[in-house]
């Protein structure tokens, strides 16, 4: 049922956004979340994980990337969101109305209990975020 109703929220997301920026070149840009400028998903492909420890420290930023001499290195910061999924009820809550373009992770995970997941929102339709969901371990 939870996966079911993840669907249709996804479906129900991509007809408002293709609807709203019909001409436009939407997701065209490979972009990844970064903690100190370091790949958070741990392989950047359909089965790549995201996960971070609760203790881990750093800066979160969001950017379009590139791979260049087998290494993944950020583009410019883009603006992003962020909001927590609960692990029990699957709940989503914004973790703050702010936009930003880098932000210290301790302070999310301050609000994260382990198992509960840190959801990124980009702000830009033209960027693709497909590892949008990092696990608290």
């Amino acid at each position: 049922m939870k996966k079911v109703n993840r669907w249709v929220f996804v479906l129900y997301l991509c007809g408002m956004l293709s609807g709203s920026a019909y001409g436009q070149q939407t997701y065209s840009n490979c972009t990844a979340a970064f903690l100190d400028n370091r790949l958070i998903v741990n392989e950047y492909s359909p089965e790549g994980k995201c996960m971070l420890d609760s203790t881990a420290r750093g800066i979160l930023t969001v950017s379009p990337s590139t791979y260049d001499n087998n290494q993944w290195k950020a583009d410019y910061p883009a603006e992003f969101m962020v909001a927590i999924r609960d692990k029990f009820t699957g709940t989503v809550c914004m973790y703050s109305d702010k936009r930003y373009k880098k932000l210290e992770i301790s302070k999310v995970l301050s609000k994260c209990r382990k198992g509960d997941h840190i959801v990124l929102l980009t702000m830009d339709d033209r960027l693709a975020l497909p590892h949008h969901e990092i696990l608290v371990r």
